[in-house]
């Protein structure tokens, strides 16, 4: 008789990491345009 495993635990906290990862990244690249606009607006102020 062979018996059924349950499939790993691992799965789920990699899903769970692999959201958080998704999650930070997008944050950061917001916050990376964010800081590129201000820099580019305040160069066209500080021009006029």
């Amino acid at each position: 008789m062979s018996v059924k495993r349950k499939p790993p635990v691992l799965q789920q906290k990699k899903e769970e990491v692999n959201k958080k990862a998704i999650a930070w990244t997008a944050a950061s690249l917001v916050v990376l345009i964010l800081i590129i606009v201000a820099v580019i607006v305040l160069a066209n102020a500080g021009n006029q």
